[in-house]
């Protein structure tokens, strides 16, 4: 039975073939696209007021060569909200509960800072592995521990949002399964059981986009210190 629970988190297959490309894919479909007409409906103006304000949010605090990461960045956050917000859904898979597609994004967006941080202003980079004013016995160890913590920033991006998705998606079926076997028993908790349920889905939806949110503003703060 405690296997079970993380079935969820497996990618599903038809006729063999893993239907987690799909799941990828489909969020991109049920956004509608701009016209050529100077006026635009109402859900294409929320659309892009919403894009607007989050990208001006994002880059506030980036100079203009952080500028041209903008169109990655708001397409990121767009991304990664809607997979999260489909996978609560009933029959759904959510694909930011694997941990190798959360690294996928996480290590190519990390380095490609670091990168352009050594082409750009490679003292400035280097410098940051050591705080200014250190004690001279001291300067060993600090590189060491600041080149740890700078490779560990990939793996606590895709674990972060891997562990968050995967512990609210197991709290509510552990729940939903109480309210199962409580109902023939006793209806009473059951109900309160299942009011329970209901705020922690509202929680989960809300750290679904708060976690989308977290993770593309982590890879804004690592580009603010290499731009």
């Amino acid at each position: 039975m405690a296997m079970s629970f993380f079935d969820q988190f497996a990618s599903s297959s038809y006729l063999g073939i893993p239907l987690i490309a799909i799941a990828i894919a489909l969020p991109w479909v049920l956004y509608p696209t701009s016209t050529s007409r100077w006026v635009n409906n109402r859900l294409i103006t929320i659309q892009g007021w919403f894009v607007n304000q989050f990208t001006s949010q994002l880059m506030l605090p980036l100079n203009m060569g952080g500028h041209k990461w903008a169109l990655l960045m708001a397409s990121l956050m767009i991304f990664l909200i809607t997979i999260n917000m489909l996978g609560l859904l009933p029959y759904t898979f959510t694909p930011t509960t694997q941990l190798s597609l959360n690294m996928g994004f996480a290590v190519p967006l990390w380095l490609a800072t670091v990168i352009i941080g050594m082409r750009n202003q490679p003292t400035v980079a280097l410098g940051h592995l050591l705080p200014e004013g250190t004690p001279i016995p001291l300067i060993p160890v600090l590189i060491i521990i600041e080149t740890i913590s700078l490779f560990i920033r990939p793996l606590a991006l895709g674990v972060r949002l891997t562990a968050n998705l995967t512990a609210g998606h197991l709290l509510i079926q552990l729940i939903a399964t109480a309210v199962f076997v409580l109902l023939p028993m006793m209806p009473t908790v059951a109900i309160l059981t299942a009011a329970v349920l209901f705020l922690l889905t509202l929680l989960e939806v809300a750290v679904a986009m708060i976690q989308a949110y977290v993770f593309v503003l982590l890879l804004s703060l690592y580009l603010q210190e290499n731009v």
